[in-house]
């Protein structure tokens, strides 16, 4: 895994956000796009891929998901709760969507740990050793991180 620092893709992570927002915003109900991941992080080490979070208020997550189902391509279906779902985006770079309803575990999860890493240096050195450890169980790695960080991973639902 090649990773390098978030200041070599932030700018194009930005675009990319920019552009599903737009794309998003005349086709589905009121809700909030943010960019989120290593990429969105000054500092961070990062694959340079993208990560997008769209919450949607609890009601409108069932349409909300449908709709982004016949726009983007699902990944990661084993994954899928009944308060998460992802999806691929075409961009510049790698990008996912993950979407959440607002309020629910997954959407406190994503959005607090970032926002900590984000505003501590001590932390964000935490998760770039993290990343530095190779790929081999980085995913145990930093879910055993994010529920230090933010409490229990959600239970799954689907």
């Amino acid at each position: 895994m090649r990773l390098r620092p978030a200041e070599t893709v932030i700018a194009a992570a930005r675009r990319i956000e920019r552009d599903v927002r737009e794309r998003l915003a005349p086709l589905l109900p009121a809700h909030e796009l943010t960019l989120t991941g290593g990429s969105s992080v000054p500092g961070a080490l990062t694959k340079g891929d993208v990560d997008l979070h769209l919450t949607a208020a609890p009601a409108d997550f069932p349409q909300t998901v449908a709709t982004l189902r016949g726009l983007y391509a699902v990944v990661h279906p084993e994954i899928w709760q009944d308060t998460l779902a992802t999806f691929a985006l075409e961009a510049e770079l790698p990008a996912g969507l993950a979407v959440t309803p607002a309020g629910s575990e997954h959407d406190v999860r994503f959005r607090r740990a970032w926002q900590l890493i984000a505003a501590d240096r001590r932390l964000l050195a935490e998760y770039n050793a993290m990343k530095l450890a190779g790929p081999e169980g980085y995913e145990q790695r930093k879910s055993a991180f994010f529920t230090r960080l933010t409490g229990p991973a959600p239970r799954a639902g689907r």
